[in-house]
C-alpha cells in the first residue's frame, strides 16, 4: 500500500510467484513456502512519523507453524522484526551490504536474518554476511530441501 508521504508500505527484497494489482496504490504478492521476503510499513501524520517497521518473514506452506505479521496472510516465519526508524535503517543497510557483496538478499540464509534480529537486541553489532557462509548455507539446503 503507498500514499506518498502518509502510509508507505512497501517489499525492500522478496521474488514473488505471483502479483495481483488492487488499484493504483494497493498490490498483493504471493510467495511460495520458502522464500524470503522484506517488508516495510511505515506511517506519518501532521506531527511526524508514527510507525516504522520492517520484518523479514519466509513464506510457509499450509501445515507449517507461523507467526501472525500485519498485512502478510496468513503468516510466515517471522526471522527479524524491528520497530523505529533507526534500527529499520540499520537493518536497511545490511541488506545493502549483502547484496553489495554479491549476494541476493532473498537467498540469504535465514539464520543469518535471525543473528542479525538477537545481536540488535543485544546492542550488539551483526557479523557481515561472507560468501563463506552462504556457501555454506547452500549446501545445507540441498541436503535438507
Amino acid at each position: 500500500m503507498w500514499q506518498e508521504g502518509v502510509h508507505e508500505d512497501w517489499l525492500r527484497f522478496g521474488h514473488p510467484v505471483a502479483e495481483r494489482i488492487v488499484d493504483r496504490r494497493t498490490r498483493i504478492e504471493s510467495y511460495a513456502p520458502g522464500q524470503l521476503f522484506a517488508l516495510v510499513r511505515w506511517a506519518a501524520n501532521d506531527y511526524g512519523t508514527v510507525r516504522s517497521t520492517l520484518d523479514i518473514v519466509r513464506a510457509v506452506g499450509r501445515a507449517d507453524a507461523f507467526s501472525t505479521v500485519p498485512q502478510v496472510d496468513p503468516g510466515g516465519e517471522l526471522l527479524l522484526s524491528v520497530r523505529g526508524w533507526p534500527r529499520a535503517r540499520r537493518v536497511l543497510a545490511l541488506i545493502d551490504a549483502v547484496e553489495a557483496a554479491g549476494t541476493d538478499a532473498c537467498e540469504a540464509a535465514p539464520d543469518y536474518w535471525r543473528h542479525v534480529y538477537n545481536r540488535l537486541a543485544a546492542g550488539l553489532e551483526p557479523r557481515a554476511y561472507a560468501p563463506g557462509r552462504h556457501r555454506v548455507w547452500l549446501r545445507r539446503r540441498k541436503l535438507w530441501p
